[in-house]
């Protein structure tokens, strides 16, 4: 089922391909990761709905990170993915972000999103520069993420570690940001908290969904709206 006002475009005109860029800037600018609890927000659903179910969410999250990263091509950003190696225990072969854990050596977020990207994939961090943060999203598997949304430059070569990942693929950031490319599902919440309206991207036989998705839509809310709260509640701490 297709819902193209559902993820808050509410029908305005999308950006440019070339205006997503200063569009992410702005609204990431001076931030930093959000960890308290009262602003986790669950993947794919708006922040008043992740505040009705975190009597829901786990109690003590393992912390983790991981990299939203936009290419920049030459006509427009793409979104670099990951399909995740079918033998791992948690997510195995769904679409994601490079990321993983924040090991006790990661200085902070950023540290362990960039640690992850060059081992999962290969790619270094030296073609990487850090737009800002995400709040953090909970996830009912027992993790709570930092997204780290960066800018990566072209000319970086990928190494996979097989026993991680798959295989890689772009997105043009256009397509995912394309309302009429969200399709509404109804998938449940855990055990007790019953059902919640989400949404997946397809793209060339890919499935995205899950918090791979949310996450990207909700850097897509961030972008669209112009209501100083929901700004507020989808990107990290912002220093003023």
């Amino acid at each position: 089922m297709q819902d193209s006002g559902a993820v808050g475009g509410g029908g305005r005109e999308l950006a440019s391909p070339h205006d997503w860029r200063a569009r992410i800037e702005t609204r990431l600018a001076n931030t930093r990761p959000r960890h308290a609890r009262e602003c986790w927000l669950a993947p794919g659903v708006s922040p008043q709905e992740s505040r009705d179910l975190s009597a829901y969410f786990p109690t003590a999250p393992i912390p983790a990170a991981v990299l939203i990263p936009l290419v920049e091509r030459d006509d427009e950003l793409t979104v670099l993915l990951t399909q995740r190696a079918s033998q791992l225990k948690n997510h195995a072969g769904q679409i994601s972000f490079p990321g993983g854990r924040i090991e006790p050596e990661d200085a902070d977020p950023r540290e362990a999103a960039l640690r992850e990207a060059h081992e999962e994939i290969g790619l270094e961090a030296r073609f990487v520069s850090v737009a800002g943060y995400l709040a953090d999203h909970i996830l009912l598997t027992g993790f709570r993420v930092t997204p780290v949304v960066g800018f990566v430059r072209p000319g970086f070569e990928l190494l996979l570690d097989r026993r991680e990942v798959d295989d890689t693929f772009e997105v043009p950031l256009s397509h995912a940001f394309e309302p009429a490319n969200h399709r509404s599902q109804r998938r449940l919440f855990g055990a007790s908290a019953g059902e919640v309206r989400v949404w997946d991207i397809q793209y060339e036989g890919h499935n995205i969904w899950g918090a791979t998705a949310g996450m990207l839509l909700n850097l897509y809310r961030l972008c669209v709206t112009d209501d100083a709260t929901t700004i507020r509640d989808l990107a990290g701490l912002r220093d003023e």
